[in-house]
């Protein structure tokens, strides 16, 4: 024992003479552990279940550094070194790696399931990292036990949104092999995966993302502040608490105000009122800064009210950034919801008439259809229309959420449930919506394992959060969504039945936009919505070549794509507001031709299967005839729908009404 503290007492007076103050203190807690410089290491290993346990409970922070360290992986590939990921405590719950490397890393311990704090290990990078709270390199012989002397190590703290040490980051690779540049690449993916943890936490707020170069933004370099709904400091990264000259103590008593001189309000007007995803604001300093904001509204208190631009919509909160935030919808008032979808269509028709007869009944209803059909919009009717519509809705896309983070956004957790749980815990979706209604979008895309716990909460009506042992029992309509085969997903045994079962109380499918009737008025209330949003007082219209070609469009994006093509043309019309061809993207006419050519191919080779062609050679009948025949067969394919039939021959829906009066005199237009 006496020759082992004579060790230690030698390795500390060595490391006096590197010009490393904090290994040296790092060598001296690591005497007073009773650590022997020649002793073997602490090689305990966490059985398979205690760690899976410890990582269940660190499940955020590894759902968010897992992807991070496999990028630095690839950056790094073939430099005899590996990647660690640690708790709080040092424990290592994940390694990627050179295989060669990782065998040589286990020989010592360098694995999942191993704690590699200083009181466990002595000076290393991670051990010590969590000691001084600050990144930390540890070469070579600077380790202070013999068997961790091939190794250099570069470690760097993990900090959750409100400044705690959550865990650590860590590079490790032979001393011999190590680079100059490989702390940089350790510390630009801990500030990815802080920064990922912050937008995580703080989803529903308002985010301020800035920084005095307007290049910057975007990037790492960008300081995210976050404030609650009444302007109030959340948090802060880095990066703004480099840039404001402050740290988060100091931060906690300001508002967006007193940091950026701006009040919510005016900062929701000068975001709609910029013509740029950007704006200039002002720090307390006086220095000018380049900014973007976004503010995800809480379900509590987001409009129900419906949108045709939901595409824009947050996929995982439901909300949606402030500079475009949906306005009323015109003449909205409290008239009813459903009635505003209600534009001519026959099949849209069909599907109101059936909702409104189950709303308020506690029937679930499951709305099913292509992507970008309104699935949404649709719900959100519904609780407008509904008994429940002064409380909350509340929409989760269950295919946008990581499978590690749905069950706490779907439950909720509990203070210490997991690393990187916000403090006093969060309510989850389900509770938030209590009272109200609940929207599962993408509802096939829910993890198998979860799909019991749902089913559990919709027949008992009780939720127990993650960490709770405590049941508390929810009131909420269900609304779900999906443009999946559920029956056959069903079949494949990844959808539960009994689940589907529960969900299906009415099933209605929207029609895709080519299949509607009604496209002029949905395009008349979109450039409405978007006249009020940008701000415009003259009327937004579109020019009756543009509208023919829209009418021949087959819009295999749906509302996102005609949303997003009537925003973009709304934003570039001269004075009279009317929408033309200028106004219109490249890729539109090159989907369009694409368009045509597919259809006149079709029309030629039904050409030629029909006797008419014969015909023609034979001079036994009229051109026209051959077309009225042409069109008739190919709307009987197409079940007498004109969109679907125009789209075929690349014709126009008008061209095809004449071609059908033709062939039958006197006989009004079918179902378009």
């Amino acid at each position: 024992m006496h020759e082992g503290n004579q060790t230690a007492m030698d390795a500390v007076a060595r490391s006096s003479h590197w010009p490393v103050p904090t290994i040296q203190k790092a060598h001296e807690r690591s005497e007073t552990f009773g650590l022997c410089v020649s002793a073997r290491p602490d090689y305990e290993i966490l059985s398979s279940a205690a760690l899976t346990l410890k990582r269940e409970q660190n499940r955020i922070l590894c759902a968010h550094a897992t992807p991070v360290m496999e990028t630095l992986h690839d950056q790094i590939a073939n430099t005899h070194s590996m990647i660690v990921l640690t708790n709080a405590e040092g424990l290592i719950l994940h390694s990627v790696g050179d295989d060669d490397f990782l065998a040589r890393a286990e020989k010592v311990a360098l694995r999942p399931g191993a704690n590699w704090a200083e009181s466990r290990q002595g000076t290393n990078a991670i051990g010590t990292a969590l000691a001084e709270r600050c990144a930390v390199v540890v070469h070579g012989d600077q380790h202070y036990l013999a068997a961790n002397r091939f190794l250099t190590c570069s470690s760097v703290p993990i900090l959750d949104p409100y400044g705690e040490v959550t865990g650590v980051l860590d590079v490790t690779g032979d001393h011999r092999s190590y680079h100059q540049h490989t702390m940089a690449l350790a510390k630009m993916s801990v500030q990815m995966i802080e920064n990922h943890l912050f937008a995580t936490t703080f989803q529903d707020m308002l985010q301020v993302s800035f920084h005095g170069r307007p290049e910057f933004l975007g990037t790492l370099m960008e300081g995210i502040v976050a404030f609650s709904s009444d302007g109030q400091f959340l948090a802060a990264n880095r990066s703004a608490q480099f840039q404001l000259g402050m740290p988060l103590s100091a931060l906690r008593s300001h508002t967006l105000a007193s940091l950026f001189e701006v009040t919510c309000a005016q900062l929701v007007d000068r975001l709609r009122a910029s013509h740029d995803t950007h704006i200039t604001l002002n720090l307390r300093n006086g220095t000018v800064v380049c900014a973007r904001a976004q503010f995800k509204f809480a379900p509590q208190v987001e409009s129900a009210r419906p949108r045709f631009a939901n595409a824009r919509a947050n996929a995982v909160s439901g909300g949606t950034p402030l500079g475009t935030h949906p306005a009323t919808m015109p003449g909205a008032g409290n008239r009813s919801q459903l009635s505003y979808l209600d534009t001519g269509d026959p099949q849209v028709a069909a599907v109101i008439a059936k909702v409104r007869k189950v709303i308020g009944k506690d029937i679930p209803v499951l709305i099913t259809g292509a992507t970008g059909t309104g699935k949404e919009l649709l719900a959100q009717a519904i609780h407008g229309d509904s008994p429940r519509r002064a409380g909350p809705f509340v929409a989760v896309n269950c295919a946008s959420i990581p499978e590690t983070l749905i069950e706490s956004e779907l439950f909720g957790y509990e203070e210490g449930a997991f690393t990187g749980a916000r403090r006093k815990g969060a309510a989850g979706k389900l509770l938030q919506a209590n009272g109200g209604t609940l929207f599962l979008d993408e509802i096939g895309d829910m993890p198998y394992p979860l799909q019991v716990r749902l089913l559990r909460v919709l027949q008992e009506r009780l939720v127990n959060p993650l960490g709770s042992t405590k049941s508390i029992p929810v009131d909420i309509a269900i609304v779900c969504a999906t443009h999946r085969d559920l029956r056959e997903m069903i079949a494949q045994n990844r959808f539960r039945e009994d689940l589907y079962y529960r969900l299906n109380g009415l099933v209605v499918r929207l029609p895709s936009l080519c299949d509607r009737t009604d496209l002029r008025v949905v395009i008349e209330r979109m450039l409405e919505q978007e006249s009020l949003e940008m701000g415009q007082m003259r009327a937004l219209s579109v020019a009756p070549e543009v509208m023919t070609m829209f009418e021949q469009c087959a819009w295999p994006g749906n509302f996102r794509q005609l949303g997003n093509l009537l925003r973009t043309a709304a934003a570039m019309v001269d004075d009279d507001g009317q929408i033309t061809r200028e106004h219109l993207p490249d890729d539109f006419f090159d989907d369009l031709r694409g368009q045509h050519a597919a259809g006149h191919e079709a029309a030629a080779a039904h050409f030629a299967q029909t006797d008419s062609v014969d015909a023609i050679g034979a001079g036994k009948a009229r051109l026209q005839d051959v077309a009225a025949s042409v069109v008739a067969q190919t709307l009987a394919r197409h079940g007498g729908n004109v969109s679907a039939a125009a789209r075929s021959l690349g014709v126009s829906r008008n061209t095809i009404y004449r071609k059908m009066q033709m062939g039958a005199p006197g006989k009004a237009p079918g179902n378009r």
